[in-house]
Parts: structure tokens; C-alpha cells; sequence
């Protein structure tokens, strides 16, 4: 599984150290064992020697399917990543005077992303001397923020910035 962090381990003839304890499948310690012998039972119950804390004193080594122990390692990773939620952020871009037509439009289309839970950005773009009345652009923002109160909340919002001012709007209940 390419991207997934699986620890590699070292496995029987991989280990280096001369004794080990040695712990069963089923959790059970079966003591200081050497290298050679903890090899010996693990070929017997045809399982794998793998070194789980190569660090302590001395290193622990299990008995393990270690193609089952990878493969169940991967598989949990995996429902992790799908339990995951990912949240977009969409962003519609307005004028200060804009249309009540348009801006009707635009809150259909904000209010559609918000249910599907992405979060909007509202951008208000001022050209030429519109600049000189950024209230005007606050004002519809205000409208929007107005009107879509019922199904989300205002994350963040800029201060005017020139030829910019902006809103973030997140749907009721999610958090950065």
C-alpha cells in the first residue's frame, strides 16, 4: 500500500542480537531465549521472530503471522484514512453592486455548498473607485451573512484591504 506508514520490523534471520525475550502469539512471555533457539520454535509452530522493541533490555521479540500482522496493520490504516471527513472551502466572487437577480443566484449556490458541508468564502472584489466605499461591499456581505444565519456561522472575516474585503461562512457545527 503505497503512502501508508507501516514500521518495518526486523524479522527472524534480521535480528542481530544474541538474546532476546521471546513472547508467545497469545500474549504469554516464554523467557530470555537465544537467537538460535527462539528461531528453533518459532520454525516448529511455523511462525515468524519478530523483533517488536529492538531498544530494551534485553530486545523482545514475538512469535507472529507477520504477513497477517502487515496486512491487518494496512487494513486499519486504510479505514482510518475512509473514516476521515474532508471539507472544502468554495469560493464565490461579488461586486459591490450587484444585481438582486445575481445575488439571489449566489445565495441558492452558497446556501447548496453549506448543506453539502463545505465552507464558503465570499471574495468582494472592488474596481476602480468602489475602492473609496468599502462599506458598500460590507453591506452585502452583511446580506449574506444575514440571510444564511439559520444554517451556518461566520469563521473568520477580513479587514478592507484595498481592491479586497473576505468572509469565511462554515455550516452550523463544524469547527476549523
Amino acid at each position: 500500500m503505497e503512502g501508508e506508514l507501516i514500521p518495518e520490523l526486523n524479522i527472524n534471520d534480521e535480528i542481530k542480537s544474541k538474546k532476546l525475550l521471546v513472547i508467545a502469539p497469545d500474549g504469554v512471555q516464554i523467557g530470555v531465549l537465544e537467537l538460535k533457539k527462539a528461531l528453533i520454535v518459532a520454525e516448529e509452530l511455523d511462525l515468524d521472530l519478530v523483533e517488536v522493541s529492538p531498544e530494551s533490555k534485553p530486545p523482545v521479540a514475538r512469535l507472529m503471522n507477520y504477513g497477517k500482522y502487515k496486512y491487518e496493520l494496512s487494513q486499519k490504516a486504510r479505514q482510518s484514512k475512509k473514516n476521515q471527513v474532508k471539507i472544502n472551502v468554495k469560493e464565490i466572487q461579488l461586486k459591490p453592486k450587484i444585481d438582486t437577480h445575481d445575488f439571489e443566484n449566489k445565495l441558492n449556490q452558497s446556501r447548496k455548498f453549506l448543506s453539502e458541508g463545505d465552507k464558503v468564502k465570499f471574495t468582494m472584489r472592488f474596481r476602480g473607485r468602489e475602492v473609496e466605499h468599502p462599506e458598500f461591499g460590507q453591506r452585502v456581505l452583511d446580506n449574506f451573512k444575514d440571510k444564511l444565519s439559520e444554517i451556518a456561522e461566520v469563521e473568520s472575516t477580513s479587514n478592507p484591504d484595498g481592491k479586497s474585503l473576505t468572509m469565511v461562512l462554515a455550516p452550523n457545527g463544524v469547527k476549523r
